[in-house]
């Protein structure tokens, strides 16, 4: 029953993370409108936080072990705040699709740093070559979208700030992935995510407060669009997508789940076309192409493995029919 659930549970939180994600880019730039970045992180965060809590306690579920605590808050920290927090900052000075591409080294910082599955990243050569033109094809679709005049500023040396941090945020998401997977704490998935989307949010306020984003911020003044990203990042970003991503990293291996970098970019330039009318050049497209090879080629060994087995458990339900006289009836 549960290989049958995860058929579909498996393919659905991909789906979640690839699309939900790229769109998430797109949301925290329209959150930037009103809100300044750790602002803008703490609140989706907590708001999002107390809303699991809030539903699970009501459910009898109990959120008092100060190990599962302590595990949640380390896994958070460097996620969330870390992670996601910092590509806040960075839009600031750079395009949501910019930020989405400049993250998408995750996956080589996923191999790079879990030396526990080194052996198995390195015997399947589809998975590194799969990376690799990955990589070429994010190399070429930057070629196509990044456009000087896309986010004008004052200061250039803003944006090279901002790749750069953008990078170490890339860093800390592949730590706090590669933490959460080798120290799960004991309780449910649904519960170590609130946990983690509290402990968060609570610390990204404290750094908006020591950077002094709080001085002179008014929630009145916070425009419509700014809400609307807000409740995007709350709702889909940091439960719906959070939630798939979490999961995923306790049943696949991380630098597969890590391939949603390679899609996020591109859902990212898509939805920008859509909703806030930004163009598609003809080299985004042939980098886009290029992408999608490269994380075909990530999973292509799975799902030889997954067609072969298949194949041998129907040969072994012929025998088996054979055995008895019962015809065989695919379904």
């Amino acid at each position: 029953m549960s290989n049958s659930k995860n058929k579909w549970l498996i393919p659905l939180a991909f789906t979640n993370i690839y699309v939900i994600w790229g769109i998430t880019f797109l949301a925290i730039s329209f959150g930037l409108k009103g809100f300044p970045p750790f602002i803008l992180s703490g609140l989706r965060f907590l708001v999002a936080g107390i809303l699991m809590i809030g539903y699970l306690l009501s459910k009898g579920e109990k959120a008092n072990s100060l190990i599962n605590w302590k595990k949640n808050a380390i896994t958070g920290i460097l996620i969330l705040t870390g992670g996601t927090g910092l590509v806040a900052w960075g839009e600031q000075y750079v395009t949501a699709s910019e930020a989405a591409i400049s993250i998408a080294t995750g996956p080589f910082w996923f191999i790079a740093i879990d030396r526990k599955n080194w052996k198995y990243y390195f015997s399947d050569k589809f998975i590194p070559i799969g990376l690799i033109i990955g990589f070429v094809g994010l190399v070429l679709f930057l070629k196509g979208s990044v456009n000087s005049n896309a986010h004008a500023i004052a200061d250039g040396s803003l944006r090279i700030t901002a790749f750069v941090v953008l990078g170490l945020s890339s860093i800390a998401w592949v730590l706090g992935s590669l933490y959460s997977k080798k120290n799960p704490a004991s309780q449910s998935t649904f519960m170590n995510i609130a946990q983690q989307l509290i402990v968060a949010g609570l610390a990204s306020f404290l750094i908006a407060f020591f950077r002094k984003e709080w001085t002179g911020f008014s929630v009145s003044a916070v425009p419509l669009s700014a809400w609307s990203g807000v409740l995007f990042l709350i709702f889909f970003g940091s439960i719906v997508a959070y939630l798939s991503y979490i999961w995923l990293l306790s049943v696949k291996p991380a630098a597969l789940v890590s391939t949603h970098t390679y899609i996020n970019p591109i859902v990212t330039v898509i939805a920008g076309w859509i909703v806030a009318h930004q163009s598609i050049n003809g080299g985004q497209l042939y980098g886009l192409f290029i992408i999608l090879l490269g994380v075909l080629l990530t999973n292509v060994t799975k799902y030889f493995k997954l067609s072969k087995r298949s194949k041998v458990k129907i040969r072994r339900v012929r025998r088996f029919l054979n055995r008895t006289g019962r015809p065989y009836q695919p379904i």
